[in-house]
């Protein structure tokens, strides 16, 4: 009788534990792909997956070497505080437009203090697409 020794490789995907900062991430800085590596490191609440993590925004400093947490992570802000931005106000057919600037930052979906620019006052609104602060109160359409 003849034995016949079979190795077989499956092909798996290598998935890193947890994910780590290659150097200093500030606060309010968007992370890209070189700014994380694959760890042995097993984190509760650790990113695992560069698509988790790539184009998010540090919320806190994350140290070198240090895990990346996801609570740490938020999506990036597309309003920036000074910023000049259009304000939306809809009401039925009617729709009015005018110049703001952005008291607060924010992400899509965020919501944020503007000026109106024409009349000084402050008002608050939802951060669209494109610079747009949706100022529509809620029902207003």
């Amino acid at each position: 009788m003849r034995w016949v020794l079979v190795f077989l490789t499956l092909a798996t995907p290598l998935q890193a534990d947890t994910l780590v900062a290659t150097r200093l991430i500030r606060a309010a800085q968007v992370l890209g792909p070189a700014d994380v590596v694959p760890s042995d490191l097993r984190i509760a609440g650790g990113a695992t997956e560069l698509a988790q993590v790539v184009g998010m925004e540090a919320r806190v400093a994350i140290y070198p070497g240090r895990p990346v947490r996801l609570s740490e992570l938020g999506p990036a802000a597309v309003v920036e505080r000074n910023d000049l931005v259009s304000l939306v106000f809809r009401r039925g057919a009617l729709t009015i437009v005018t110049d703001g600037r952005a008291l607060d930052r924010g992400a899509i979906g965020a919501s944020v203090q503007v000026m109106n620019l024409s009349s000084r006052q402050s008002v608050q609104g939802v951060v669209r697409h494109g610079g747009l602060v949706d100022v529509t109160p809620a029902g207003g359409n």
